[in-house]
């Protein structure tokens, strides 16, 4: 029998294996197709680094080349079983672009760590083989590798070739699927779609080129998009902003030329049945902290279940989590546009100002707005962002006076919030109608350690069956029901509660909690982002209850909101519809492109779609709806990172101006 050689082949083929073997287990834990061509690219880029990796070992002495080889597989095997905790908790793989909320993982490091799954730890199986390896050889005979000319070249060649297909896998159209929403090519240069990325791509050279475009910002530019004039809007008695139709054929600014030409062709919602419900009633938005479905329980939570039976619930409203779930969902639902996916948005671009966000259309209106959250500014800077968007006054912990502890999970209460608001809201100028926005505290993580108000109800709902995790968990929302009874009391107690529309949603669901404990108190699966099913409710006590079926996420709350409340708002300018709408096209929209509505789920990771029904797409609808769904996303990245509102709110005013000056001069004349 041949004597075994330990040299630059052998130690390039099991770092090969074993580096692809990482990949494997990661793709199936994930529930990733093995069987395509992504799996063949995946294998080119283990080939291409650990090429690299072992060129670079193997000249070293033996144990210098095993010291090398086994960080680069350890550190390989951490980064892959981070990502798989990260989507499974988070609901978002790691990405530089989101390191400025590290300080926010680092307080959830105990739900996040008690969230792994015992199987993720699969993926060091092939660190333990190669160590194994290492032993079993140690005697054999080692040679390191000589840096002459023949070995060089082998080793160039190797690359070339590697490269060269590694290349052709993502520009060769037949190897491009058909239903993706972003080409391999357009994914290599931005990745900034993570799900579908990772699944492409895999783990490493995710990993690499998430930090590239860290250290060298990718231009997000849009180039096919066929604009096409809309003439329906011809039609709609809405008024508009007339200043945009101008500005999408004019040359003038190029920087927001694509922007300009995609909301000026953009569909109007027109007046409907719905206009005007509730005009000048005023208006109370709520997004409760992690409420899922289980807060629909008279017995359990009263106050909710009141306003959800006798008001109107919309069945199949979506919370769907992106990274910095709160902060960006609740951007999302002030504005009506898409946050950036990979980005704590409105922390990253705190400076932006958004003319047509919820609070100036009712400051417009004649109303009193404000905004209020009983926590400090730890994670986002309200007191910036909030009155960006026209609030008034915005309140935090300190200026409404809350005992707020500093310690992580020792959240406030939102009852002695409720009453420290609206008594502000009630004690304050009621001669005009007012609007406000309350973002609740005491449904956060963690559940699984002991707090105040985690403690508060635990063991009622312990004889009631659920173990201590769910204990606490509805222990905690059961105070923010609490809270809801607070304020209806408050506003019957200064007869206004028929003047009053309240609005409740979620930021996102208990991510914390997990799927085991959440299947305990929710009926329905869970799978294909069901999870993030959350409740949405709008209430007037005058209103007859009503139940609305069609699919939502709060991207469509200010345009539906603005309609009901007669608001002057230019429909073209959300990326989000009102829901209430006839032409209103029932789907909510994940942050990784993924989407649903009654026929079928599509998952924009793996491009597969699933049908509830006997109802089928054509390919050919399927990638158009998936084009408008990824075409929205980019839309959005581009007008928040290039403050796009601002610029546009500009030209608004230059237009007023001038038509005042020319209405100023007709008079004179005249």
């Amino acid at each position: 029998m041949k004597k075994f050689r330990d040299n630059f082949v052998s130690c390039l083929l099991i770092t090969t294996i074993l580096t692809f073997s990482i990949e494997i287990i990661f793709k199936i834990l994930n529930n990733f197709n093995i069987f395509n061509y992504a799996t063949l690219r995946i294998a080119l880029s283990c080939l291409l680094i650990s090429l690299i990796i072992s060129f670079i070992a193997s000249i070293w002495k033996r144990w210098i080349r095993n010291i090398i080889i086994c960080l680069y597989i350890l550190i390989y095997s951490i980064y892959t079983c981070l990502q798989m905790g990260f989507i499974n908790y988070l609901g978002v793989y790691i990405s530089l672009n989101t390191s400025n909320q590290l300080g926010a993982v680092t307080s959830l490091i105990g739900d996040f760590l008690q969230s792994f799954k015992p199987i993720y730890l699969t993926i060091f199986i092939p660190f333990i083989f190669l160590i194994i390896y290492l032993i079993v050889i140690h005697k054999s005979e080692y040679t390191k590798l000589k840096l002459n000319l023949k070995n060089n070249i082998l080793v160039l060649l190797i690359l070339f070739i590697s490269i060269f297909i590694y290349v052709s896998t993502i520009n060769l159209s037949f190897i491009q699927d058909k239903l993706q929403s972003k080409s391999n090519k357009e994914l290599f240069y931005n990745p900034n779609i993570p799900t579908i990325a990772v699944n492409q791509f895999g783990t490493i050279m995710f990993g690499i080129l998430d930090f590239r475009t860290f250290l060298f910002p990718v231009k997000e530019e849009i180039t096919d998009i066929v604009f096409v004039k809309n003439d329906d809007n011809q039609n709609k008695e809405r008024d508009l902003f007339t200043i945009l139709d101008e500005l999408s054929t004019s040359k003038e600014d190029k920087k927001y030329d694509i922007l300009n030409k995609y909301f000026a062709s953009q569909s109007v919602s027109d007046y409907n049945d719905y206009t005007g419900m509730f005009e000048g009633k005023n208006v109370i938005v709520i997004l409760m902290e992690s409420v899922n479905e289980a807060i629909i329980n008279e017995e359990y939570f009263p106050n909710f279940t009141k306003l959800y039976n006798v008001g109107w619930h919309f069945t199949n409203h979506y919370s769907p989590r992106n990274s910095c779930a709160t902060g960006n969902n609740e951007f999302s639902a002030m504005t009506g546009l898409y946050s950036i996916y990979n980005t704590c948005t409105s922390n990253t671009y705190l400076d932006n100002t958004y003319f047509e966000a919820i609070f100036n259309l009712f400051n417009n209106k004649g109303y009193n707005t404000t905004s209020m959250h009983d926590y400090y500014e730890w994670y986002y800077k309200r007191h910036i962002i909030h009155p960006n968007m026209g609030s008034s006054k915005y309140y935090g912990a300190s200026d409404l006076k809350i005992n707020a502890s500093n310690k992580y999970g020792e959240w406030a209460s939102d009852e002695e919030f409720m009453e420290k608001a609206m008594d502000i809201i009630l004690n304050g100028d009621l001669d005009k109608p007012f609007m406000t926005w309350f973002t609740t505290v005491s449904g956060h993580t963690p559940y699984t350690v002991s707090s105040k108000y985690g403690d508060l109800y635990k063991s009622y709902f312990q004889k009631e069956g659920y173990n201590s995790t769910v204990s606490r968990y509805l222990s905690k929302i059961k105070v923010t029901d609490n809270a809801l009874g607070v304020m209806l009391d408050k506003l019957e107690k200064k007869d206004i509660l028929d003047d009053t529309v309240i609005v409740l949603l979620a930021d996102h669901q208990p991510y914390s909690l997990g799927e085991k404990n959440a299947s305990t108190i929710i009926s329905h699966s869970l799978d294909d982002y069901e999870i993030d099913r959350t409740p949405f409710i709008i209430y007037n006590s005058e209103m007859e209850a009503k139940e609305f079926t069609m699919y939502t996420s709060y991207i469509n709350l200010l345009p539906t909101i603005a309609n009901l409340m007669n608001l002057d708002y230019d429909p073209r300018l959300y990326l989000g519809s009102d829901i209430l709408s006839p032409d209103y096209m029932s789907l909510v929209t994940f942050a990784d492109g993924s989407w649903k509505n009654e026929i079928a789920y599509y998952n924009a990771s793996t491009s597969k779609i699933k049908y509830f029904g006997d109802d089928r797409y054509t390919d050919e609808e399927i990638k158009e709806i998936t084009d408008m769904v990824a075409t929205k996303i980019e839309i959005s990245t581009i007008a928040i990172k290039n403050n796009y509102f601002n610029y546009l709110e500009e030209k608004i005013k230059e237009e007023q101006s001038k038509k005042n000056l020319e209405d100023y001069l007709y008079t004179r004349v005249c």
